[in-house]
Order: structure tokens, then sequence, then C-alpha cells
């Protein structure tokens, strides 16, 4: 089969430049490579379809072309459209024709166009019922984050919709996100929360109520091979270096050898860094038995300078360092800038050594990727019971890890002492429950299953596009209709 991955915001190329230190360029990124480089080791042709960008300060995305060495039937293709420049995924709705249309002549030139195609986020999928509005190719739609559940987490209700929306157009968002799972052929989700909770809120129950059945829960994985847990001769030595350096750096001498506490996330207020530190400092038996190691990008001594970082991040840096002097945690608490996935999966493997834990405090977590990545390294983890995380950490009566409630702080302490206590327990069952349900071989698989099921069982679609997104100088949508479901 020949199949294409739409992901028109982030970028995608060899070094995985950018990752964690831009929202665009999260998880969904991690997603959509590594099941489209398992697709292609499997056979497949695949593609990664994204946008080309000609801009100074992102220099990796101006050829029209990327592959990743180690797979040759996966490619990456920069189709262009609107501005030149990197915009931001909440910019890109009015350029989302265009970006399809020029996605439709390409494959036109090159003299056949492809089998299937899978869109991720609500522009991804919007992107793919646009296609199918002109082809009939059938989609899939995951939707990695929903615009609700922002809109929820943000507050959001009937009497401030409006200010919501001017800053984060909730009603492109959702408009596009509703299209994407009516005219989906299959909806991928990575946990029955998701499924049952995220589809059927208000915003979309009018568009997902019928389409339960043609939800598949298919949880993502761990690239087993670059999350490996510790072994002879596999960390690499500058990482080592740089990890050792630093800890001895931040950390008092007689601690040094502790376990750390490691928060990976990207810093953002709904990650909840301040909470995990807060519980930190109060718990004196976890701040006595345990050292913090917080993970940053791009900032090489946030003890001594931080003013690189966006203003958001400022805000969370200025507050945690306040706590950290107010709570005398100096010595106790290291920052560390790590810039790759390799680099992070060593850390993980140097630190698990010194039964380290992995910690993932979030208010809110869609499935969460990280905790099974370091659980695949050997490290133990923490992590919020809100959202898909207690799916992955909890099943028939067996925990994997421990869930806490990230809104009580005293609850977070609890979690890493039962952790600390019960170590090679907590350690072996994370392994296990990777190794058993979340690898990215068994994602790839479970995808072309249900996309090989549809392609047998094709039903021609007539597609409607609310015309906002079909004539984009022409802004139509009515969000009276939106503000109704709430």
């Amino acid at each position: 089969m020949h199949i294409v991955f739409l992901n028109p915001q982030g970028n995608f190329d060899k070094n995985d430049s950018y990752w964690t230190m831009h929202p665009d360029f999260g998880g969904q990124l991690v997603y959509v490579k590594e099941i489209a480089s398992e697709m292609a080791k499997l056979g497949h042709k695949v593609d990664i379809v994204t946008r080309k960008i000609d801009d100074p300060e992102f220099p990796e995305f101006s050829s029209k072309f990327d592959a990743y060495d180690d797979s040759p039937n996966l490619r990456i293709l920069r189709i262009p459209c609107g501005s030149k420049l990197f915009l931001n995924k909440e910019l890109l709705w009015e350029h989302l024709n265009e970006w399809t249309n020029n996605i439709i002549e390409f494959y036109s030139k090159e003299g056949k166009l492809f089998d299937f195609m899978t869109g991720h986020y609500g522009d991804g999928g919007l992107s793919a019922a646009l296609i199918k509005a002109k082809t009939n190719i059938p989609y899939s739609f995951t939707g990695h984050s929903l615009g609700a559940q922002k809109f929820d987490k943000l507050g959001g209700n009937l009497s401030n919709y409006d200010t919501l929306d001017k800053k984060y157009q909730f009603t492109k968002r959702l408009t596009a996100e509703r299209t994407a799972m009516n005219y989906a052929d299959i909806i991928f989700v990575s946990t029955n929360q998701e499924k049952e909770e995220q589809y059927n809120h208000n915003l979309y129950s009018s568009k997902t109520n019928s389409l339960n059945p043609l939800i598949n829960v298919v949880p993502p994985g761990a690239n087993t091979k670059v999350f490996a847990p510790a072994g002879r001769n596999n960390i690499n030595k500058v990482n080592s270096e740089k990890i050792t350096y630093t800890i001895n750096r931040d950390i008092a001498l007689k601690r040094r050898k502790l376990p750390f506490i490691i928060l990976a996330s990207r810093l953002d207020p709904k990650k909840n860094h301040l909470g995990l530190l807060k519980a930190y400092a109060k718990n004196s038996e976890v701040n006595e038995r345990t050292n913090l190691l917080i993970s940053l990008r791009g900032i090489e001594n946030a003890f001594k300078d931080y003013s690189n970082a966006t203003d958001e991040e400022k805000l969370i840096l200025d507050e945690a360092m306040q706590i950290i002097k107010d709570n005398n945690l100096i010595g106790k608490v290291s920052f560390m800038s790590i810039n790759s996935q390799m680099e992070l999966a060593d850390t993980y493997r140097f630190l698990s050594i010194q039964k380290s834990i992995f910690a993932l405090t979030a208010l809110y977590e869609p499935f969460g990727l990280a905790p099974i990545e370091a659980m695949s390294a050997g490290l133990p983890v923490v992590v919020t019971k809100y959202g898909g995380p207690s799916d992955v950490l909890f099943e028939n009566g067996e925990e994997f890890g421990v869930l806490v409630d990230v809104l009580n702080i005293d609850d977070i302490g609890k979690g890493i002492l039962k952790v600390l206590n019960n170590y090679e327990y907590y350690k072996a069952q994370g392994l296990k429950r990777v190794l058993s349900k979340y690898t990215w071989e068994s994602t790839a698989k479970a995808y072309l299953k249900s996309i090989k099921e549809v392609l047998n069982n094709v039903v021609k679609q007539k597609v409607v596009i609310d015309e906002y997104f079909m004539k984009p100088n022409e802004a139509l949508i009515d969000s009276e209709f939106l503000k109704k479901l709430l």
C-alpha cells in the first residue's frame, strides 16, 4: 500500500529538529514518525506530508524532500502553502485548502495518487477531509489532543467563549475537528478514556455518537531500541559526561549518588512542574532521599541565566527559583538542557542505575507517551491520574506504575515514596507493560489491519466541507452553533 501521513503543523527532518522546543513540535511528531517508520519497515510505501517552510529561523525545512537514513521506504514531503515562513498551528487553518490542492497536484504529476491517508491533529484531519472531498480517497483521523478538552482546561464557557476564541481560534479548530470526525473512515484513539470521554464531549457529540463503532483504540508505543534499559556500554560517553557535569554542578557532594526524580516534559503551565516542586519541598522524606532533575531545552544553566526562555517559561522558572530558595533546596535540584531523544534516553539509563524515578504531574494528559518511554528505559513512574495514563498504568486490578492526584501535593509525595519503597517491583512492572502492549511495531500493525479493512469495504461518500475552509477569504463560520452545544 501507499499511505500518506498528513501533518501540516511542526515539521520533520532526519535530526528531529526542535522537538520539545516549541508547542507545535510535540509528541504527535514522535507518534507520526514512529508509526510511519514501522509501516515502511513492513514493506509499505509511506510519505509524511508536511508544510514547506523557507524561513531563516527554521533552515532545516526548506527542501522539498527529506528522508530518514534507516527508512528507505519512507520519505518526508514538504508542500508549500500560504506564507513561506513558519506559522503557528493557530494560523494554518485558512491555508489548508491551498495546501491540499497542492498535494493533489504533486501526486498527479508523479502519475498516481495514494491508497490511504491518515490525518493528525485537527489540521491534518481537516486536510484529509478536504482531499477526500476532491478525490474520494479514504482516511483515518487521529486527534492527539482535542480543542474541546483545551477549552475546558482554560475554564471555557458561554461568557468567555469569544475571548478565548480570538486567541486560540476555537471555532475554526472545533469545526475542523467535527469535520474530520464526521467524514473519517476510521478514527484512532490511544485509550478507552479518550474514546468514551473526549470524543463524546458535547462539542462533538452530534458528530461522534454514530461513529463509535468506527473508533479504534490503538495505543502508541516506545521505541524500545532508543529507550532500552541500561546495559553494557549503551550510554553514550559524551552524554554520560554531560550528565555527570550537570549533577556535580548543581547537587551537593554528599547527595550525588541519591536517586533522582526526573521531570522531562516541556515547561508549560499544564505540565505542572510547580506542583511537583511544591510536593518535593513539602515532603521532607522525599527531598532527603532523592534529588530533583528538571529537563529544559536550550537553557544550559538555569541557576545562572534563562533569559532565552519564552515569557511563559520565565514565569514558571521565576516561581520555581523562589520555591527552591524559600525551602532551602539548593544542592537538591538540578536543571539540565536535554536536546535530543537519544540524550533523553541516555539520561534515563544513566539515572536508572541510581534507582531514579520518572514523574509526570500534568494537570491533564491525553495519553502519556513520555512515561512509556521512561518505563522502557528502566525507570518506574509516578504519573497524573487525569487522562489517558489511568488506562496505561492500571488494568484489571494490576498496577504498572503509580497514579497520583496532581491537585493534591501530599498525594504526589506519597506516590513518590510508594515507588521508592517498592522500586524493583514497579521497575519490572513498567518494563512488562511496555513489552506486552506498547511498542510502535504493534501500533503500526493495528493501524494497517484497520486500514486494510477500510480499503476492502470502501463506500463512496459525499463530503461537504464548511465553506470557510474552501473559501478562506470568506470567514462564514458561525460560532453560535458551537455555543449551543456547550
